[in-house]
């Protein structure tokens, strides 16, 4: 067993047949993996600074917990699905019933609420009126096909790549913490998984093709890029924000584009390896006319487990 655990690239399924445990480094290299034979639950809060100086120099803070089970399923002997499930409970600076009672207000035109995972960034206009609404958000489905074994290069790096689709599904409590559309589109993943350097991102696509007529159309990318430097198996430095594009707005407020710096670490509970995560994000870009998320604090706990103690995800 401990001739197999120091070896991170063994068949970590043959090693549980022979009841040998997984170690917390093999475990962590896989969670490292966003394509990988592991199961997820992303547990994440953010919290966001949002600023709009087209209206007043006052800014408001939106919150927001976002929850994402991640799993893959084998297809045969060459290629895994890896399937996303995500769904919110977004808090916005906003109150609806007070926007319900305004008859002649149209309901934010071209600055309606977007909850698009997994930052649900939000165009709304903030200081509207005095209060907050907090509720259930959209939902949203990601799957990626991706081959089993992936390009391998000779310092031991590997490449990983994926592509699929993604649907969203307008599940909101309230108007503005969703779309009030079903939205659907293309999605793709790369990932350059080196000994110390982890470096990728994942671009998604939505496109609205049915829900309420009186809600504007949803024409939007996402694109949620990583950079992280592993100190050792367990520890990493980096970062992992989400650039926005949202072409339905005039080319000075279509663009937020976030950096930031952040620290995990993944500890083990008893047999469950459980990273922690926090990260600060800038947005170096942002909307001149629209609300914008100018601050981002993000905190995330994920829980894990190897696709092998699963039979049907196999």
């Amino acid at each position: 067993c401990i001739k197999m655990q120091q070896d991170l690239d063994a068949n970590l399924a043959e090693q549980h047949a022979k009841g040998c445990p997984a170690s917390l480094a093999q475990m962590s290299k896989l969670m490292d993996n966003p394509l990988g034979n592991v199961a997820m639950l992303f547990t994440q809060f953010d919290f966001f600074k949002m600023t709009n100086d087209s209206v007043t120099d006052q800014s408001e803070i939106k919150s927001q917990y976002m929850g994402i089970a991640q799993f893959p399923k084998g297809l045969g002997e060459n290629w895994n699905l890896i399937n996303r499930v995500v769904w919110s409970v977004p808090s916005m600076p906003l109150d609806q019933d007070k926007i319900d009672a305004a008859e002649d207000f149209d309901t934010f035109g071209d600055s309606q609420g977007y909850t698009i995972p997994p930052t649900g960034t939000a165009a709304l206009p903030v200081n509207l009126f005095e209060g907050r609404t907090t509720g259930f958000g959209d939902m949203y489905y990601v799957g990626l096909f991706s081959p089993k074994k992936p390009i391998k290069y000779d310092n031991g790096a590997k490449l990983l790549w994926g592509l699929g689709f993604d649907a969203g599904f307008p599940t909101a409590s309230e108007d503005i913490l969703g779309t009030g559309k079903w939205t659907a589109g293309p999605s793709g993943l790369l990932a350059y998984m080196g000994t110390h350097w982890k470096i990728g991102g994942l671009l998604q696509q939505y496109w609205d093709y049915a829900g309420d007529d009186d809600r504007d159309g949803v024409n939007l990318t996402n694109f949620q890029y990583f950079l992280w430097y592993a100190f050792n198996a367990t520890t990493s430095m980096g970062m992992s924000p989400n650039i926005i594009a949202d072409w339905n707005q005039d080319s000075n407020d279509r663009w937020t584009v976030p950096i930031g710096l952040g620290l995990s670490k993944t500890i083990q509970f008893g047999k469950v390896p459980v990273r922690f995560g926090l990260e600060a994000h800038y947005s170096v870009i942002q909307p001149d006319n629209v609300p914008s998320n100018e601050w981002n604090i993000r905190f995330y706990v994920i829980p894990a487990a190897p696709s092998f103690f699963f039979k049907w995800m196999q």
